[in-house]
């Protein structure tokens, strides 16, 4: 399978820099420390699988010339991974299509209750975004490649990381249970939450995100989803080879 991974975002839900802060990351001159909201895009043998939809969605597209977007795998429903979703009108507009959205029962319901209009039959003008929920529970197949859903916690939340061939993407995880192991064996590339140096109840802290990192043993993991208490410069001088902060723009061809 030939995949591309682009990092959209690797920021937590405020970004980085944080509006009125001038702590060093945010004052910082080096662009990786320039974060914006959590996504990934893959492309998998030329089908773009878009992870979560957060604010910055329409930015994020430009900077890195997304012109497709075939479907949307939403990790959760909290607004800074959901309400960049009416950008999603421009890629049913070009594309004159429903662009399918996949998670749990649980996501999907809480999108549809608050974007209904997103889910209407397309008027003359494409002027909305049109879309259809699809709830799964297990590795289904879209457009002839498999997508496994990866149940994990975020705090006492139930909500999906995902994997595409070798590379899997989990963010905002506290807990990764026993019975979803064996689905992250074998992987090329993992990107992973690592909200912050303290520990936090929803997240995994840095060195929560090492310890969970090694344990699972990708050849390389990413650390995304970061806060402003975290600079690129000081993790990378503390990791390990195969484990490195990522960063807005991030481009990997497997």
């Amino acid at each position: 399978m030939n995949l591309e991974v682009i990092v959209l975002g690797c920021g937590s839900s405020a970004g980085t820099p944080v509006i009125g802060c001038h702590c060093p990351t945010c004052s910082s001159d080096d662009t990786r420390n320039q974060r914006t909201r959590a996504s990934t895009l893959i492309s998998a043998n030329g089908v773009n699988f878009l992870i979560d939809t957060g604010p910055d969605l329409r930015q994020q597209a430009l900077r890195e010339n997304i012109e497709r977007v075939d479907a949307v795998l939403y990790t959760h429903p909290h607004s800074d991974h959901l309400n960049g979703i009416d950008d999603l009108r421009a890629y049913c507009y070009q594309q004159r299509g429903v662009v399918p959205l996949f998670g749990n029962a649980f996501t999907l319901d809480s999108i549809q209750q608050r974007f209904p209009y997103a889910f209407f039959p397309p008027s003359q003008y494409w002027d909305k975004p049109v879309l259809s929920a699809n709830v799964v529970e297990q590795a289904f197949e879209f457009q002839g490649v498999k997508v496994t859903p990866i149940p994990v916690m975020h705090g006492t939340w139930p909500i999906y990381g995902y994997r595409i061939g070798n590379v899997a993407y989990i963010t905002d995880v506290s807990a990764i249970p026993d019975s979803s192991r064996h689905l992250l064996q074998g992987l090329d590339l993992l990107l992973l939450d690592s909200l912050r140096r303290v520990p936090h109840p929803t997240h995994f802290s840095f060195e929560q995100a090492v310890v969970e990192a090694q344990r699972i043993g990708a050849q390389q993991t990413l650390l995304i989803h970061m806060t402003h208490e975290l600079s690129y410069q000081d993790m990378a001088a503390a990791l390990p080879d195969n484990i490195v902060p990522a960063y807005d723009g991030l481009r990997i061809v497997l």
